[in-house]
Parts: C-alpha cells; structure tokens; sequence
C-alpha cells in the first residue's frame, strides 16, 4: 500500500533521512523502530509532506505522491496521529472528534465514523460533552486516535502513542491499534520507543538508526537477534 525508496530530507542544511526503503503491505502493521534522534518522525512527516524531500519516492497505493501537499495525500485516505495529541483543549471531545471530519467524505459519514470511534473508545462517549483538556493523558491520546479515525483513512501513520501513559493504558492503546487492523481492515505505520509492545503487535518491523534502515524482518525475526536490540533497541 505504501512504499518509500532511498528518501532522502531534513531541515535547512541538516540531513535527516539518508534514503532509508521501507515498505508497508495493505492491512498490516509494520513498525518502525529505533532510539531517539533516529529519524522516524521525520520520515513519518516526509510520507505526509509536511517536511519537503530532496530526493526518492513516495508510492500510495501504486501513485506517485511524493510531491503531493499533506492535505491532498489525505484526500487520498492516508492520514497521521502525531506525537503529543496536540488536542484543541478547550473544545469538547464531541468538537475535536469532528475537526477530523473535515473531509467531504468524511462529512457524508461523520454519524457513522462517530459510532465507530465511540465503538472503539466507549470512555470518549461518555466524556463527549466534556474538555478535552480535563481528560486524563491516555483519554486525551483516545481522542487524537478518533480524530484521525473522523477523516475515514486507508493508512494511518501514528507516532509514539504510548509516550506518557501508564504501563495499563499502554496496553489498551496497543489492542486497541490491532483492532483497528482486525476489525476495520485499516493498515498503520506505527513509530514507537516502546520496542516491547510495538513487537507484539506488528506483522513486520524496520529498524531506523542515523537516518537509514538497519534492519528488517518479523517481530520474531527481530526479537531473536541480539545484535540488533542490543545495538539500537536497548533490550
């Protein structure tokens, strides 16, 4: 469904991305590890075309869209959950629910798409009438999920969802990333520190240090050799 070769950006005069390939097959989840500093958002930003590439491809369902602008790839139904929920706070969860529904697809089934984040987060029903910013770290990384799920995506990019949540939500957010893939069919790009549960949930795994992929396999592929989680893992 998506495929990256030898990209190559950064930020001004600073090389980030060093032609890092990597592939991801329709309704899997492939997950891109890597310590920080490795270059992971950088490439999740230069997918969505938020960060200019200077260099290689980006492939969307078989279309060249690596000079597409952010909003037009979204079109498209790829979409992202960025680090750091970045939620209007002053909004009720129902309002920054439908800010992702901006799309005119989206709009033509905005109820539904309700009932599917509501099905997948019965918590944000019930706190639908309440600010964003007095839910708690994990409901608020609810939210930021929903709203991507508002835009009806085909490819969701998501950048660390467990940063700062507790050991017990970690786990649900995780389950609640593969139901997405089971029970909606949608395919992820998942970056994650937490190299643990990101294993457990993919179905393939790239490792990113300095800008480059430095490995690739299966999770049992990865968790089987020592030299790459101790190299870049830190397991």
């Amino acid at each position: 469904m998506l495929k990256v070769e030898k990209l190559e950006s950064g930020y001004g005069s600073m090389q980030v991305l060093w032609g890092p390939d990597l592939e991801v097959k329709a309704g899997s989840i492939t997950s891109l590890l890597g310590p920080n500093g490795a270059g992971k958002s950088t490439l999740l930003w230069t997918i969505l075309g938020t960060v200019t590439p200077t260099n290689g491809k980006v492939y969307f369902e078989g279309q060249d869209v690596t000079d597409l602008p952010a909003h037009k790839k979204v079109n498209l139904g790829l979409t992202m959950v960025p680090e750091g929920k970045n939620l209007f706070k002053e909004m009720t969860v129902f309002d920054n629910l439908s800010m992702g529904a901006y799309r005119k697809e989206a709009q033509e089934v905005k109820q539904e798409n309700l009932e599917l984040v509501y099905s997948m987060f019965p918590i944000l029903a019930e706190r639908k009438d309440q600010l964003a910013g007095s839910l708690s770290g994990g409901q608020q990384q609810m939210v930021t999920i929903g709203r991507a799920l508002m835009t009806k995506p085909k490819f969701i990019m998501m950048d660390e969802p467990s940063q700062g949540l507790a050991p017990k939500l970690i786990m649900e957010i995780f389950q609640t990333i593969v139901k997405m893939k089971e029970e909606i069919g949608l395919t992820i790009l998942l970056v994650e520190q937490n190299a643990a549960a990101s294993l457990g949930a993919a179905d393939y795994v790239y490792v990113m240090h300095e800008g480059s992929i430095k490995a690739e396999g299966t999770p049992d592929e990865i968790k089987g050799s020592d030299e790459i989680k101790e190299a870049y893992l830190g397991m």
